[in-house]
């Protein structure tokens, strides 16, 4: 019966995939079925599937997608305020944020304030000359961040609620930009319904990292903006989407000061008292930390929301935070995870403070160095649930105990209940068929 349950649901995911190729579906005015995690909850998510037809837009630049955003009205920046009336935008051919208002590529130079350089700030701040036990101060900072805020002005893109942005072809690319979306902060149960599908996010890159000289041993370079972000949001559904780094890839960057000059900060980061989110057959991409879940320690307004779905999601030479949890009760289920050929894999799901990860019928495809113990990390939490984890990957009995792995070598050890247990209708299939369904239907038109 399970056999046959599971060869009708790939034939059903078929026969929809058959039928969106042959254009019979309209993506902009789909909802989020009530089997599908934790947005469903509440009010559910329909984003702007009740828009009027004067609501309705087809963008391919990025001030086209602005005006969109601002019921139509044409700005050269992003509005601190966009419209919360019901929209529907289609995006066709490739978005980037790194534009002046006429469409012409800008790049890290053309940000430049106050007399800004790298080559000077590289000068100032060298730990030879500067010492690591201070902060970057001075002139030569207050140029850095004004040159930050200039690129800032130009890729923060605001999404007002009730919005559902969705890609037309299979070249639908938003590149460079950051998603901000956020509700009314302090405000209890503030609806933001959005809804993001059918979109490849390629490069998010800030070009003006911040010099943190104490963090770490060496430092590190800090940056800002992550593909999407969500903050004091509820009920948003991020489906069939690919996340990237290409161009800026890690690999491609410099070392200063003895280590890398990054660019990245999240690709999905939610936090801020965010509730109600379910991430879906999405495909994310070289790039390391790459899902947040929870913004600090200290952020005890995050108790109680945070709840999150992820499901059918391609983790591939994802380097950790896939995702790292505070706080949230987050549904993991039938997401793949690819850690070959990743140099810099640290661990796939971070338990952090108050964190409850419920993890069940993941799969991950490792080479011969992964060891078992890799999968977690623990960031000040106590305890998560896993069950039916499978990995392909050599000297490996299935399933596997992944929170025995840990335990085996770390103190104190986690706890194996993370105190509660998905109720919301939800399809859960065995892990041995993430390997073959997620390669097949995650990500954009798949």
């Amino acid at each position: 019966m399970r056999t046959q349950t599971i060869l009708l649901g790939a034939a059903c995911l078929l026969v929809g995939a058959a039928v969106h190729a042959h254009g019979q579906r309209d993506l902009g005015r789909e909802t989020l079925d009530s089997d599908n995690g934790w947005a469903a909850s509440g009010s559910g998510v329909t984003g702007g599937a009740a828009a009027v037809d004067a609501q309705v837009y087809v963008v391919t630049n990025r001030a086209e997608l602005i005006a969109a955003l601002n019921n139509g009205v044409p700005s050269s920046t992003s509005p601190s305020t966009p419209s919360n009336e019901p929209k529907i935008i289609y995006v066709q051919g490739t978005i980037d944020a790194n534009v002046d208002d006429a469409n012409q590529p800008l790049a890290c130079t053309d940000y430049y304030r106050n007399g800004f350089t790298i080559e000077q700030f590289l000068a100032t701040y060298d730990p030879a000359v500067w010492g690591r036990t201070t902060a970057p101060s001075g002139p030569v900072e207050t140029a850095r961040v004004a040159s930050q805020q200039a690129q800032q002005a130009r890729v923060r893109i605001r999404i007002g609620s009730n919005t559902t942005i969705v890609g037309v072809g299979r070249d639908a690319t938003i590149r460079g930009a950051w998603f901000d979306i956020r509700g009314t902060s302090g405000v209890a149960n503030s609806r933001t319904n959005i809804i993001v599908r059918n979109l490849t996010f390629r490069d998010t890159f800030d070009c003006f990292p911040a010099w943190a000289p104490t963090d770490g041993a060496l430092g590190s370079w800090n940056s800002q903006y992550d593909s999407i972000s969500l903050r004091d949001s509820n009920n948003v559904w991020i489906d069939h989407n690919m996340f990237e780094d290409r161009d800026t890839a890690d690999e491609t960057l410099p070392l200063y000061f003895g280590v890398l000059f990054q660019v990245h900060d999240g690709l999905v980061d939610i936090t801020n008292a965010s509730d109600l989110v379910t991430v879906s057959w999405n495909r994310f991409r070289n790039h390391d930390k790459t899902m947040l879940i929870g913004s600090s320690d200290g952020a005890t307004a995050d108790r109680g929301k945070l709840r999150v779905t992820l499901h059918h999601n391609l983790f591939e030479r994802i380097g950790q935070r896939a995702p790292r949890v505070r706080f949230g009760q987050v549904h993991l289920y039938n997401n793949l995870y690819d850690v070959r050929s990743t140099p810099s894999y640290v661990y796939s799901w971070g338990v952090g403070i108050e964190s409850a990860i419920f993890a069940e019928e993941n799969f991950f495809i490792a080479e011969r160095s992964f060891t078992l113990d890799q999968i977690i990390d623990r960031f000040n939490g106590t305890t998560l649930s896993a069950s039916g984890t499978l990995v392909l990957g050599p000297r490996v009995r299935n399933p596997v105990d992944v929170i025995a792995a840990w335990n085996a070598i770390n103190e104190p050890d986690l706890g194996f209940d993370a105190g509660w247990v998905p109720t919301l209708n939800f399809e859960l299939l065995p892990a041995w068929t993430t390997p073959l369904l997620v390669p097949l239907f995650a990500g954009p038109f798949r």
